[in-house]
């Protein structure tokens, strides 16, 4: 019988969460990532304390967007769009982690969505890149993308605005 078994949850044995909790309070770690088999916990802790999401199933690795050539860069470079009013019907989307912005999967594929898509709460944003991580970032939210706030390969910070969405459409 294995130590994960011996504590009667694996990674989600209770004083386990506990422990990793502390931890991450004593070291300032704003995220922990945890696989055993197939369970896996994630724990992030942003101004509001610790959010615990566990998953039955590892997400498949997603291969590291290739960098942008120079050449291509001077080629017309696009502008974010134009920040929406904010209204009452406006939803701010904002990064779950600190890491770099990607809106496309590779250099060669379009963006995930642009200003006018329509998206659904699972419908895939953009990437974030954390620690040789590449996290797809859901929407969590049903609308219509009315600004994109931060350009393609750009450091993000936790909690920065990277979307508006009009969630009336």
């Amino acid at each position: 019988m294995s130590e994960a078994e011996n504590v009667g949850g694996g990674v989600f044995d209770v004083d386990r969460i506990r422990k990793l909790v502390e931890l991450m309070k004593e070291h300032e770690l704003r995220e922990i990532d945890l696989r055993q088999d197939e369970q896996r916990i994630r724990l992030c802790r942003g101004p509001e304390g610790v959010a615990i999401q566990p998953m039955m199933a590892a997400p498949q690795p997603m291969a590291a967007p290739a960098p942008a050539a120079p050449a291509a860069s001077a080629a017309a470079p696009s502008a974010p769009a134009k920040p929406a009013e904010d209204g009452p019907n406006i939803a701010i989307v904002k990064s779950p982690m600190v890491g770099t912005f990607y809106a496309r999967p590779n250099p060669e594929s379009p963006n995930f969505v642009k200003v006018g898509d329509h998206v659904e709460p699972e419908t895939t944003i953009c990437i974030i890149e954390a620690m040789k991580v590449f996290n797809e970032i859901p929407a969590e939210i049903r609308g219509v993308i009315v600004a994109v706030l931060v350009e393609n390969e750009e450091p993000v910070d936790f909690g920065k605005p990277l979307f508006k969405v009009d969630t009336s459409k």
